[in-house]
């Protein structure tokens, strides 16, 4: 069972503050990526930005204050742009599945057409490899400015085409991770489903004037992961585990 109620997942963010090629952001950018499943949440705690989604109504600019909430859904290409110290509380739904691949990066159409270039270049070295803060941190440079470069490609797309441009990076990501989604069945089946399934279960037993679930009630106390965070796709991750 997720840690959090609904199978939700949480991480503090500090977004990136190297400064991106294009020129975009004050202090810095993330990377632009997609969920093929999951929504998400900005809960804005400190610092100042924006987030620029393009989706079905075409490319938006959401400006981010403290205190500020913007959430967006599967397919909805988002990217963090740090104007200041930007600190947000993100919030997944379907917690397991963004950590297992659901976030596809918005590479240029010939890498997201070629899987194994995908994982090649989406795959940061890892501190178990032998690999050092600044190296990780260089790999996730690297890999946030070929996501920019296809980030562009896909604005100009649109840019021509209107939101129609996203039906081929959909398709792309779709089959990037059809072979991921057997796994992602049985973790959403244990957590998610398992959650609305018993408060169906509660609600039956309501509506009749019984309430069994409520003897079994239980409280979860779950620690953040211990420092370094790690290099996330938008910024620096402190992470909190999806179960208990």
């Amino acid at each position: 069972m997720s840690a959090l109620p609904g199978g939700v997942s949480v991480s503090h963010l500090r977004v990136y503050d190297w400064p991106a090629p294009d020129g975009v952001g004050r202090a810095g950018s993330g990377s632009p990526h997609l969920h093929v499943a999951s929504s998400e949440a900005y809960v804005v705690l400190g610092g100042s930005g924006s987030v620029h989604t393009i989706g079905p109504a075409g490319f938006s600019v959401h400006p981010l204050t403290p205190g500020t909430i913007v959430s967006f859904g599967p397919g909805v290409v988002h990217r963090a742009v740090n104007d200041g110290d930007l600190e947000v509380l993100v919030l997944m739904s379907n917690a397991g599945l963004p950590e297992a691949g659901d976030a596809v990066l918005t590479f240029p159409s010939a890498v997201l057409a070629d899987p194994a270039a995908y994982r090649e270049a989406a795959t940061l070295p890892t501190p178990a490899s032998g690999a050092s803060d600044d190296e990780i941190a260089a790999a996730a440079r690297r890999r946030r400015d070929l996501a920019l470069e296809g980030y562009a490609e896909l604005g100009a797309a649109v840019d021509r085409l209107g939101p129609a441009a996203l039906r081929p990076w959909h398709d792309a990501a779709a089959r990037l991770v059809r072979m991921l989604v057997p796994h992602w069945q049985d973790v959403w089946t244990r957590s998610v489903y398992a959650q609305t399934q018993a408060t169906a279960s509660a609600l039956e037993g309501l509506i009749r004037g019984v309430a069994p679930h409520l003897a079994g009630g239980s409280v979860t106390a779950t620690a953040a992961a211990a420092p370094p965070r790690r290099y996330g796709m938008c910024g620096r991750l402190q992470t909190w585990p999806t179960s208990p």
